[in-house]
């Protein structure tokens, strides 16, 4: 986009006193998780969104229409925008240009004043300078005034002076600012992106950001992301982004319920729409920042939620003045909805900004959320007999499962502490030490505790393949033997009552066969967890056992190998050898204790997968297009990915 496209004034306007300074950045590289939540994966992740996040600052604000991201092959990443560029004139405070400025000095931005933004996701102003701390070289190019202004840093520090040079044909007319950064590997733990994750975040803030243009390409490892580019533009907006989540779904109405009002300065947007499934999936957002635990936003919306459908169902008829009313519980079930606010003085907690404080919104989210609701069932009688029969489902359902949860309670206290008559506990009492082994059949359970460390390590069997909770109300789920013994040895409860602190296994293993039938069950018990114990995983308190599928013998040596690959490479290392023989294990049950113990239970020799939450929603989209009941978007997904798979059991 040109200068000529833009109001000069509104460049000029933008100088070297917008930029505030508040203090300096000393401890940054020494306590890097107090800026970034972590070091991992996360944290790397978070130092891009850090560069993006001023972009869409710009956008919000009217003064830019894309950003384009781009992971080079040797893990360096750029960012570039076309909004008015960091300002170059001369801060009078620190002295310095206000690009060296805002690179160098935590809490130095246009930010705290409010004339330059007066929307913004950035709120601490420390991003770019962080980001410039904790990179061992880091690049700024600004096109402003028909000129390419160029200024590098490393660890934090200017390595050379801010320069300037007269634009050149490619860079006439360009307005905007790139930053190319190199993370310090000496810092994070390695160069580990994750080009799905990413590009999910990005589809995400093309959803909230009507009419923006986003492109991402990874130029990292792209043989492992073949597919390395994708661009996002939406003009559906945050109605699009329930539809997408629902896919798969079957609806209870057609179209999202839309609501978008500014109330005293901020901007409330929500959409939602109810569906078939069990869970609720209300995703939050604050200037476009993504709050994962919510915040009074949500409180608001949850608070206009529960309010409108009872009092509509009780003006209907629906629900009798002597029935109890639904709780918030009850009118969320099976609900999608996406609440996005902007304002401009948002108030996080923490740097890493998961939830939002500001006492105002919940009213302002409140009033324009009852409104929309309110609206929409007066409006839509069949829909709305739909929404609240759905409801009064949900209540009885609710209530069914209470009853089922207390005689679960009752019946393991007249069993004498209620362990699971098929669980072989451990002798070990303290939870960290301690860790649970879910079992797939009897035969490959009484294997596993002859061969485990009976000290540490307690066995659960299975009997039959487990319940798809994807499938079923709660109530139904807890009438399933293997799903109750299943709680009752982790001890810390289900949904909204689980409690960490009554853990009993510090580390929960699903062990099941290396072939389809295992890995059902597999998906069975992850659906489970991700849908009733997600703490569990968010924790990391999930794993996944690797037996081994084969076992290669030459004479008295032999190995062990987990896949078709490995036992191609052992092979090769046999270079020919006599007397090779390859066994095929198609069951733990085939194993004996001793080899089912060297191979897959010993902590000094054993892998473990730990089963991490990537993109919530993504995950969720997953587990109910392959667990749930429509057939014709889970047809599409295996034929979509079919050439994905290496190896497959037939």
């Amino acid at each position: 986009m040109s200068i000529d496209q833009r109001e000069r004034t509104e460049i000029d306007k933008y100088t070297a006193e917008d930029i505030q300074v508040l203090e300096g950045m000393e401890a940054v590289r020494r306590r890097p998780g107090m800026y970034i939540g972590s070091t991992d994966q996360r944290g790397l992740h978070h130092l891009i969104q850090e560069i993006v996040d001023n972009a869409v600052d710009e956008f919000m604000v009217g003064q830019c229409s894309r950003f384009e991201v781009r992971i080079h092959a040797d893990g360096s990443v750029s960012v570039e925008d076309d909004g008015r560029g960091i300002p170059v004139d001369v801060h009078p405070k620190t002295g310095v240009s206000a690009v060296e400025t805002v690179m160098t000095t935590l809490h130095a931005g246009g930010k705290f004043g409010g004339k330059a933004y007066s929307v913004s996701g950035g709120l601490h102003g420390v991003g770019a300078s962080v980001v410039n701390a904790l990179s061992t070289s880091t690049k700024v190019r600004v096109y402003r005034d028909d000129r390419v202004y160029s200024q590098d840093f490393s660890k934090g520090e200017p390595t050379t002076s801010l320069t300037s040079a007269p634009a050149d044909e490619s860079t006439r007319d360009k307005v905007g600012t790139s930053i190319t950064f190199m993370p310090d590997t000496d810092i994070f733990e390695g160069l580990n992106y994750d080009f799905k994750e990413l590009a999910q975040r990005f589809k995400e803030m093309a959803y909230l950001n009507k009419g923006l243009s986003i492109s991402f390409r990874s130029d990292w490892h792209s043989d492992l992301w073949p597919n390395n580019r994708v661009s996002y533009y939406f003009d559906g907006g945050i109605s699009s982004f329930v539809r997408s989540l629902n896919e798969g779904r079957e609806v209870v109405h057609q179209d999202p319920i839309y609501a978008e009002k500014q109330v005293n300065g901020t901007l409330v947007e929500t959409a939602l729409q109810y569906n078939d499934s069990f869970t609720e999936h209300v995703y939050s957002f604050a200037n476009c920042v993504n709050t994962q635990d919510g915040g009074t936003h949500v409180t608001g919306f949850r608070a206009a939620m529960t309010r409108v459908i009872n009092d509509f169902a009780r003006k209907q008829k629906l629900i009798k003045d002597s029935d109890p009313n639904l709780s918030g519980e009850d009118t969320r079930e099976g609900l999608t909805a996406v609440v996005s606010v902007k304002l401009t003085d948002p108030q996080f907690e923490g740097q890493t900004k998961d939830k939002l404080g500001n006492p105002e919104v919940r009213t302002q989210v409140e009033g324009v959320v009852a409104e929309a609701l309110l609206y929409y069932l007066e409006d839509h009688p069949k829909e709305a007999r739909r929404i609240i029969e759905k409801t009064l489902t949900a209540q009885r359902a609710r209530e069914a499962a209470r009853k089922a949860r207390d005689l679960v309670i009752r019946k393991n206290a007249l069993d004498g502490g209620g362990l699971p008559g098929k669980l072989a506990d451990c002798s070990e009492k303290n939870p960290e030490l301690c860790e649970l082994y879910i079992v797939e059949g009897d035969s490959a359970g009484g294997t596993a505790k002859m061969g485990r460390d009976r000290a540490t390590q307690a066995i659960l069997p299975l009997w039959g393949k487990i319940l798809n909770v994807e499938k079923a109300r709660a109530d139904k789920m807890l009438e399933h033997a293997a799903i109750r013994a299943i709680i009752t040895a982790i001890g810390a409860g289900l949904d909204e009552d689980f409690d960490l602190d009554k853990l009993r296994y510090h580390r929960i293993i699903i062990m099941t066969d290396a072939d389809v039938d295992g890995a059902h069950i597999r998906t069975l018990l992850l659906t489970f967890f991700f849908r009733h114990m997600p703490l569990l995983i968010s924790n990391g308190h999930l794993y996944i056992a690797q037996p081994p599928r084969y076992k290669v013998s030459a004479g008295k040596s032999f190995q062990y190998a987990l896949s078709d690959v490995e036992r191609d490479a052992i092979l090769v290392q046999l270079n020919g050898r006599r007397n090779v023989n390859i066994q095929r294990y198609k069951g733990l049950g085939e194993m004996n204790a001793s080899q089912l113990w060297e191979t897959t239970m010993d902590p000094e020799v054993r892998t473990l997968l730990r089963v991490t939450l990537g993109d919530v929603a993504g995950d969720d989209r997953i587990f109910s297009l392959l667990m749930g009941d429509v057939v014709e978007p889970r047809r599409n997904f295996i034929q979509a990915h079919a050439l994905e798979v290496t190896e497959l059991d037939v």
